[in-house]
């Protein structure tokens, strides 16, 4: 694959992150004495047109260390790129990094696939090791060690058409901030022409990361999904019911959303198109919709119940057993590259995800960014009321059954209470020989 090298942004913010950039570059590790080349797994059907700018990103590392060629190999969506990665790896083909899920960690490790970062970067790479938002770092770190670098991370964000707001009669600088005001709204931003809905009021997907979006519905119900030690789920607790009774309610009682499933992948269009007046969505989508939107739009965090809250979300680096302490190394410096203040500045404005770490926000290219676009700001900020994302041991098992359990409910094949608490049986059964 040939990696071109990006321009960067255009404006005041553009000058600002060009010269940030250069500044970077003069502190960039020195060169290793050995050639070495490095395969890396990357995700990109996830959220706006990644695979250009990620190209664009190791094309920059590469001209600054002449001595390491990135590969990058993409792979679709999390799960493509973790099966794809972990297949190379058995086959006995090259694969020394890779950006997987940020919950597939305990599965990762007890697949002995993984090495932790603590005994990569010594006792000098404490302190980077530190320095990301901890709420990220909360699915990254497992029986005290660092197994995951945040990188493409995200919370869920609810995005809004402002000019139907004002259509409807609403404020359009004040989007719900409850889940009666969403109701009460979404009823008034719901337009209906006879029998047909030409607009809903929200649009919650359900396909795709179902787990996740319901997720952000139970902690806002005061309700957490999992402990910390990834054995054990709290599925059928009496706030997880009523958090999937409110979802199911969205559509079958108070007609502001379509009854059944959403899809995830076609979900950013329907708001682009005008389809529904809110959507609930990664932030990775954030740049894609300022891009695209030909209408006024806000960003605000997702509406409480008993408390805000999202999960977090996305992809962090990780770094495979099965290579060379050589790979090791370059790998590492990869990632250092990747995740310096100026880099992950550059990955946020150009994507919409988190910058994953404080100093970043302290760069002159996204302080300028975020003045410009406060919208920016939104999922940071959100992080103050975030959670750990669904993360458990067989995590692809739990999850299914979790997955399974929500679609079930919204399409009626189960009332909300039977269906989680079949999937909790399963992750019991599963989960037992953990604890």
């Amino acid at each position: 694959m040939t990696l071109g090298t990006r321009r960067h942004g255009r404006g005041r913010f553009g000058a600002l992150l060009g010269a940030a950039l250069a500044t970077a570059g003069m502190f960039a590790a020195p060169p290793a004495t050995a050639k070495t080349e490095l395969t890396m797994y990357y995700p990109v059907a996830v959220g706006g047109p990644l695979t250009k700018i990620v190209d664009g990103l190791v094309a920059d590392f590469m001209a600054e260390n002449p001595d390491i060629t990135v590969k990058a190999i993409y792979a679709g969506n999390y799960n493509d790129a973790r099966i794809k990665a972990l297949a190379a790896l058995k086959a006995g083909e090259p694969a020394q990094l890779s950006v997987m899920f940020a919950i597939d960690v305990f599965e990762l490790i007890e697949q002995d696939a993984i090495v932790p970062f603590d005994d990569l970067v010594g006792a000098e790479g404490r302190a980077w090791l530190d320095s990301f938002y901890p709420a990220l770092m909360a699915n990254s770190r497992a029986l005290g060690k660092t197994w995951g670098i945040p990188f493409q991370r995200s919370t869920i964000v609810m995005y809004y058409n402002k000019d139907a707001f004002r259509e409807a009669g609403l404020d359009p600088e004040k989007p719900p901030q409850t889940w009666d005001e969403l109701v009460a709204m979404g009823k008034q931003l719901t337009k209906r022409n006879g029998d047909q809905v030409e607009r809903w009021g929200i649009m919650i997907p359900s396909t795709g990361y179902p787990y996740w979006m319901f997720q952000a519905l139970a902690i806002q119900n005061g309700q957490e999904l999992m402990n910390a030690e990834g054995n054990e789920t709290y599925f059928d607790a009496p706030a997880t019911v009523e958090a999937l009774e409110f979802w199911v309610a969205m559509g079958r009682d108070y007609g502001i959303m379509p009854e059944g499933t959403i899809e995830w992948g076609t979900l950013r269009q329907n708001f682009l198109e005008g389809k529904t007046a809110i959507m609930w969505h990664s932030t990775g989508n954030l740049t894609a919709v300022k891009n695209n939107a030909k209408f006024d739009f806000g960003v605000a965090m997702l509406p409480a119940n008993k408390r805000r809250g999202s999960p977090t979300g996305g992809g962090n680096f990780y770094i495979f057993k099965q290579t060379t302490p050589e790979e090791k190394q370059a790998a590492l410096r990869l990632i250092r590259y990747l995740t310096s203040p100026e880099k992950t500045a550059e990955w946020s404005i150009k994507t919409g995800y988190i910058a994953t770490r404080p100093d970043a926000y302290e760069t002159p290219a996204l302080k300028a960014y975020i003045e410009e676009f406060p919208y920016a700001a939104v999922a940071r900020d959100q992080l103050a009321f975030s959670v750990a994302e669904l993360s458990t041991y067989q995590t692809g098992r739990v999850r299914k059954a979790l997955d399974d359990a929500i679609q079930a409910a919204l399409t009626g094949a189960k009332t909300p209470e039977a269906a989680l608490a079949d999937a909790q049986k399963l992750a019991d059964r599963v989960l037992r020989r953990y604890r």
